[in-house]
């Protein structure tokens, strides 16, 4: 009987959620593996697509003839047995298709098909040499060019190791390479040339000294070998064309950490980090998978508890992902972790380069790089036998992912710590809600750090009440408070840093005759006044046009601009303090490749004395000469139609507030508001996280949200707004029906902003504390879903949705 393969086609529908089986062709029988990507005819039609072994029998409950693989894409499995467990773990959790999450898990550069080249290694036989490189060079690996007994051959030369295949991204080869050098004769003949040739010519002499001095099978790059040897590349070309050393292409790694770093030392830890990494590696050496959620204030010194936890795996001989939520963080805690672990440390998130993600993901299926740091897709990293997983600042809402599959990297880690029987450490100053009500429930380990490292200080929180200021000074988006604390920073070369949560130059442009307000075509929204595009910006869809000087309803000319973003506010600043250096970070300011790095590193070396930023400036930043911090609108978040607002509103300012002070010079911060009396601004003020904590959870319990009650929401979409108001009805229909009378059903109801890229949004929230017919209600609700989604209505099912807007 023939092998059979399951595979899992990628075209993600209810009708291929499960596998189909293929005939593996003689040729190729036990050499594809499971977890390898294969192309196989698909449908009446028999188009070619691609699918994943998920795999293998010598059986199949199919009557008919079976179709065969058409062929491998991979000559090694591109899934290993974990992340398969995983993507089916993933799939039921978050309602999506199987075939979704595997296409998550890979790296960009296995999603596509690209260009791929196999090479061969020194340890192939001049037989299999000339049998599978006849020309003596890297052949394109392209199955459906090649016989089954060339590709069974290839297979079977991977599998021991004898050949490598690299992919090329965009027409570049995806390894970077260089010349290497190999000595062509033995050692004892190189010594005997190098005494004949020494006198006439002394360099030729150095460098065959040097050869002899290298192992046979060495492969040395050429910079490397002329440095070393003390001879330019011309003397090594000589030795090339006698005989004494053979040319190779050899492979380098592009390197994403783009400024040096200086080694580190572990440092002197105090009574309550010494607790929290002794708790912590008694989980790593009993390989516990034990959860920790280690919660200190702002400066308390959480990086040195991860790094030292993560020497302790090391130790062990195990490996280490840790994950940051943003690429504006990742700088500055890839450079500290790379700092402490050099070479080992391997970094992935999207602002590399795909020729840099591609190394990196090499290095870390290579078992080179023993430490992962990257953002949210990096917790899929194919690390093996992990012995820690850190999340550093757990409660960040960029975690979750907004598109199928719904993840939270947070749920996925801890599946992993599970599988790999290892600790996962949930790090903030601020933790989410529902992970501090989880240690309070005794499934977390609750680790607090108290103090600053370095037993400075917290800063000195002001709050300003706006509505004063107002009456006292008109419409200013600067305090006569914060404009003194920041002349008297700038007096004494101090650096201050701003934050107003809002990008752009102004939030709305409206006619002061008629109160027209511009909005967005395609979106329920008003559009953004960008001055340095000189346009109308929507920050949904990326609409763009030019700013109107004349009303287009009532033609009037008193076109006004309301609002204020962050250009408006540099603006300003450059206006009333003429000599301040500025730097503006937001998502404008740092669209190119690296600018994030570049700005943080230009204010690190002081070459500007205020940072002024959106969120993104908020957390992880540490400068010791920083000693002000101001908030020039504290209710950004707070009038959001949210059930997190507060929470979000605290912990945005607790964290930038916390980057005030953090060296031997005191922090003082400003926080301008017009709700001074909000208990998120007052706890935030004296930084009370756990009475933050006790108020906010009553505040949920009383409107029986989570962490009270689990949540779902809804949600469908069409660009007729009846369609989807109609399949919403039709759904809560079916959920009243299959659901029992204990579950909370909100709704349906448009979306806050019920418009976007031209599809109306009406939504569904269901709110339950145990509700076993759910997940079988929802699973037929999408598969109900399926039909009308040929017609554009688009249904969606996030579990434990960040927000409901």
């Amino acid at each position: 009987m023939a092998q059979i393969g399951q595979i899992l086609v990628d075209v993600p529908t209810m009708q291929t959620n499960d596998p189909y089986s293929y005939a593996i062709p003689a040729e190729l029988e036990h050499q594809v593996q499971v977890g390898m990507r294969v192309i196989v005819p698909f449908g009446r039609g028999h188009r070619l697509v691609s699918g994943v072994v998920v795999g293998l029998s010598d059986v199949t409950s199919f009557d008919g003839k079976l179709k065969p693989i058409e062929t491998v894409l991979d000559l090694a499995p591109v899934l290993n047995t974990e992340l398969r467990q995983l993507a089916d773990w993933l799939a039921t959790e978050t309602y999506a298709f199987r075939i979704t999450c595997i296409q998550t898990m890979l790296p960009n550069l296995l999603k596509t098909q690209p260009k791929r080249q196999v090479q061969p290694t020194t340890t192939l036989t001049p037989g299999e040499m000339a049998t599978y490189f006849p020309e003596g060079a890297p052949r394109d690996f392209d199955a459906t060019k090649l016989d089954d007994a060339t590709v069974a051959g290839l297979l079977k030369l991977q599998r021991a190791g004898k050949v490598e295949v690299v992919y090329e991204v965009k027409d570049k080869a995806a390894a970077k390479t260089t010349t290497g050098i190999t000595p062509a004769l033995t050692s004892a003949k190189l010594q005997e040339i190098a005494g004949e040739v020494a006198k006439r010519a002394p360099k030729q002499a150095e460098l065959l000294a040097y050869l002899a001095q290298m192992s046979a099978n060495k492969v040395v790059a050429q910079a490397t070998v002329a440095k070393q040897a003390g001879v330019t590349p011309a003397v090594i070309a000589t030795a090339a064309d006698k005989g004494w050393l053979t040319k190779s292409t050899l492979e380098v790694y592009r390197d994403p950490f783009h400024q040096p770093v200086t080694p580190t030392q572990p440092l002197k830890l105090n009574s309550e980090q010494q607790v929290a990494v002794d708790r912590i590696t008694q989980a790593i050496d009993g390989q516990k998978s034990e959860n920790f959620l280690v919660e200190g204030v702002t400066g308390s010194g959480k990086t040195e508890v991860y790094l030292q936890s993560i020497a302790q795996a090391l130790q062990q001989g195990r490996t280490a992902l840790m994950l940051v939520p943003e690429i504006a963080l990742t700088p500055q805690m890839v450079n500290r972790v790379k700092a402490r672990f050099g070479q080992r440390v391997a970094v992935l998130h999207s602002g590399l380069s795909k020729g840099e993600q591609y190394d990196e993901w090499r290095r870390i299926d290579r078992g080179e790089a023993t430490v992962v740091v990257g953002a949210r897709s990096a917790v899929f990293a194919p690390v093996e036998n992990l012995g820690i997983i850190i999340m550093d600042e757990e409660h960040e809402s960029s975690y979750k992912q907004d598109e199928n599959p719904r993840y939270h990297a947070r749920d996925v880690a801890l599946w992993r710590g599970q599988y790999h029987h290892c600790p996962v450490v949930l790090g903030s100053a601020t933790p989410s809600l529902e992970t501090r009500a989880r240690a309070a429930k005794g499934l977390y380990t609750r680790l607090v750090l108290s103090k600053r490292a370095k037993a400075q200080p917290m800063p000195t929180v002001h709050i300003v009440d706006m509505r004063e200021q107002l009456k006292q000074q008109g419409d200013s988006d600067f305090s006569e408070p914060l404009m003194t604390a920041i002349q008297e920073r700038l007096d004494r070369h101090e650096q201050i840093v701003l934050m107003l949560n809002r990008r752009g130059y102004s939030s709305f442009v409206m006619c002061r005759d008629c109160g027209f307000v511009l909005k967005c075509p395609n979106c329920d929204i008003s559009l953004t006044l960008h001055m340095d595009t000189h346009s109308m910006k929507c920050h949904y869809c990326g609409h763009e046009e030019a700013i109107p000087h004349v009303c287009p309803n009532c033609h009037s000319k008193k076109i006004r601009y309301y609002g204020t973003g962050t250009q408006k506010v540099q603006q300003a600043l450059e206006k009333l303090l003429p000599t301040a250096r500025i730097l503006r970070m937001d998502v404008d300011s740092t669209r190119r490749k690296g600018a994030h790095e570049r700005i943080l590193r230009q204010f690190g070396e002081h070459k500007a004395d205020i940072l002024l930023g959106t969120q993104m400036i908020a957390k992880g930043l540490d400068f010791p000469n920083v000693t002000l911090v101001g908030v020039l609108n504290a209710d950004t978040a707070l009038g959001l139609p949210d059930f997190r607002a507060s929470e979000r509103t605290f912990q945005l300012l607790t964290q930038v507030s916390g980057r005030a002070g953090r060296a031997t010079k005191p922090g003082e911060v400003y926080i301008q508001t017009f709700n001074p009396d909000h208990y998120a601004i007052q706890l935030a003020q004296s930084q009370d996280y756990e009475r933050f904590f006790v108020t906010e959870m009553h505040m949920r319990h009383q409107g029986s949200y989570p962490p009270y009650y689990f949540a779902v929401q809804l949600t469908a979409s069409h660009e007729e707004e009846a369609v989807a108001a109609k399949a919403m009805y039709q759904i809560v229909d079916a959920l009243k029906q299959g659901l029992s009378k204990n579950a909370i059903i909100l709704g349906p109801t448009p979306k806050a902003i019920a418009r976007v890229k031209r599809k109306y949004y009406y939504q569904i929230v269901i709110k339950y504390k145990q509700e076993p017919q759910l997940r079988p209600v929802l699973e037929q609700i999408r598969q109900a879903a399926q039909v009308p989604a040929r017609h554009g209505l688009s249904v969606t099912i996030d579990s434990e949705p960040m927000n409901f807007m």
